[in-house]
C-alpha cells in the first residue's frame, strides 16, 4: 500500500503522515526532509545555492539517508544527525531554489522510488510531488489543502512567536515558487482526494485519511 500525500506548507502533511503511518502500521517517508538536507548540505560546504549550474555538479556529492519508521523518522547526511540543522530559518529561505533545479530533483526523487519500493509493509510518502511525479502509480493520492491564514497561523505556532503576517507572506512566497518551476511543480494529481484542513482538528485530518486508506484497502 503506497499513499502519496502532496499539498503545500502548513497543511498538516507531517503531523498527518506520520499518524496515519503509524497507526495503520506503514513506513513514511517526509521527502521535503530530503530537499532540506541537499539544501543543508550545499550551504555548509559554501556552494553558492542560488547558482544553478553549481548546485547541479555537486547535487551527487552528500550521502542522504533517510529512516521511515513514522514513531522516529532520522535523516542523515554523510553519516551526520541533520534532524535539527535542516529546520533552520536560512535552509527553509533557500530549499525552493535547491529543490528547483532537475539534477537535484531526479537525484532525490530516484532515492524516493527507491525507498517507497523497499517498505515491506507499505509506506505513506508527503510531499509536493509525489502523486503527479515520484509515485504516480500510488494506491491512494490525497491533496492537503487551508487557506493561507490557517496555514500560517499553524507555521507560525510552531515557529514560537514568528510574525503570522510574515509567515503568510512567506507561504505565498514560497507556493509560488513550488507551483511555478519547471520540474515536477507543486501540484493535485487528477486521481488525488482533496482535504480542505482549515476547519479541521489534525485528529480529524488523521481520522479522515485513515478512513481513506481503509476505503481502499477493503475495495476489490
Amino acid at each position: 500500500m503506497i499513499v502519496a500525500i502532496d499539498g503545500p506548507s502548513g497543511t498538516g502533511k507531517s503531523s498527518t503522515s506520520k499518524a496515519v503511518a503509524a497507526k495503520l502500521g506503514l513506513s513514511y517517508l517526509d521527502t521535503g526532509a530530503q530537499y532540506r538536507a541537499i539544501t543543508w548540505w550545499m550551504l555548509s560546504n559554501g556552494v553558492d545555492v542560488d547558482d544553478a549550474d553549481a548546485v547541479a555538479s555537486a547535487a551527487g556529492k552528500p550521502v542522504i539517508v533517510s529512516g521511515t519508521d513514522p514513531s522516529h523518522p532520522t535523516i542523515t547526511v554523510d553519516g551526520v544527525d541533520a534532524s535539527g540543522p535542516i529546520r533552520t530559518q536560512e535552509v527553509t529561505s533557500k530549499v525552493s531554489a535547491v529543490s528547483a533545479v532537475p539534477e537535484v530533483r531526479a537525484l532525490i526523487t530516484d532515492l524516493q522510488r527507491s525507498i517507497a519500493a523497499g517498505a515491506e509493509h507499505g509506506i505513506v510518502v508527503e510531499g509536493r510531488d509525489i502523486g503527479t511525479t515520484v509515485l504516480p502509480d500510488a494506491d491512494l493520492k490525497i491533496f492537503l489543502t487551508a487557506s493561507p491564514e490557517a496555514r500560517a497561523a499553524r507555521r507560525s505556532g510552531e515557529l514560537k512567536g514568528a510574525d503570522v503576517h510574515a509567515t503568510r507572506e512567506a507561504l505565498i512566497k514560497r507556493d509560488a515558487a513550488d507551483s511555478s518551476r519547471k520540474t515536477s511543480p507543486l501540484a493535485k494529481a487528477d486521481d488525488a482526494v482533496e482535504v480542505d484542513t482549515t476547519d479541521l482538528t489534525l485528529q480529524q485530518v488523521i481520522e479522515c485519511v485513515v478512513t481513506l486508506v481503509e476505503e481502499k484497502r477493503a475495495a476489490p
